[in-house]
């Protein structure tokens, strides 16, 4: 009987699975030989020899002993110094805070000491001025700054931009002499006060500082300086005189055209006003550097 041919099963065999880290290799086989071939028949080597680990003999093992000891009691003694050390410490930085505080508390009463001392010569110089000056006291009294002064006047504020700018490359008031943008200098108050002297003030003060012949207005940084006492924003002007005469001839002056500048291009705050009565005080102090008395005349 004639069959078909029967074809031989075919016969599969299923593949191995692949290892997740095939793709990793070199991380495989450092991670399988983390300690180089040299290493390890250096170490066994030392093994045989007896050489590794821990001193087999007595004298190694007190002299490891005794190194371990000294180690200790160099820790030991060193912490116990820190200890003992750290009260000490203390009490002189508490010993440097009280003296810190004595000299400040001395410097202090110096300082009170000295404004007493002055307010006394400024009373003494007011009183010789005014049994000594005759009929021209007053007036000498109210020019000097050295006796204080109420009359009609103006107020002048002048005060920082609201939007005030720390600066700016390629300004025109940074390019042109002036300073930060919208921010009240030392050269403007000068301008202010001279505009005043110029339009007939008869007495002019910064934020209760009377101005005198002798004071100076100068920058620290940002802060200005009337005789070297530093002034807050906003800066209050006060001038004795003809009020509205007074404010009408400083606007029309060049120092008033110069604040209006100030004001419509920069932002700077300014208010004037006619006061019927404004009041200041005397000049912390007057130092005179010269005199000469005064002769009737016919008399040498």
């Amino acid at each position: 009987m004639c069959g078909m041919p029967q074809q031989p099963p075919v016969r599969s065999t299923p593949a191995r699975p692949a290892r997740p880290d095939a793709s990793m290799s070199l991380i495989t086989n450092v991670m399988d030989h983390s300690l180089d071939d040299g290493y390890a028949e250096a170490a066994a080597r030392k093994r045989r020899e007896g050489t590794g680990g821990l001193p087999r003999t007595l004298r190694a093992k007190l002299g490891l002993a005794a190194g371990l000891v000294l180690a200790a009691c160099i820790v030991t003694l060193g912490a116990a110094q820190a200890q003992v050390a750290a009260p000490v410490v203390a009490k002189e930085r508490e010993e440097l805070i009280d003296r810190i505080d004595e000299e400040t508390a001395a410097a202090d009463r110096l300082e009170k000491s000295v404004d007493e001392l002055r307010e006394e010569v400024s009373a003494r110089q007011r009183e010789a001025l005014r049994d000594s000056g005759g009929d021209r006291s007053t007036l000498m009294g109210i020019l000097s700054g050295a006796t204080p002064v109420h009359g009609p006047g103006v107020r002048l504020v002048v005060n920082d931009a609201e939007d005030t700018a720390d600066g700016g490359d390629g300004d025109a008031r940074s390019t042109s002499g002036f300073s930060d943008t919208g921010r009240v200098r030392d050269r403007d108050l000068q301008r202010v006060v001279n505009g005043l002297w110029e339009s007939g003030a008869e007495a002019v003060s910064i934020n209760g500082r009377r101005l005198t012949a002798l004071s100076a207005i100068r920058a620290a940084g940002d802060a200005i300086l009337v005789d070297n006492k530093p002034l807050v924003p906003p800066y209050t002007v006060l001038a004795v005189g003809d009020g509205e005469e007074l404010g009408d001839r400083f606007q029309n002056s060049a120092d008033g055209v110069y604040l209006h500048v100030l004001q419509e291009n920069y932002g700077i705050r300014t208010a004037l006003s006619v006061e019927d009565d404004v009041r200041l005080p005397a000049a912390p102090s007057v130092t005179v550097r010269t005199a000469q008395p005064i002769t009737e005349k016919g008399t040498s």
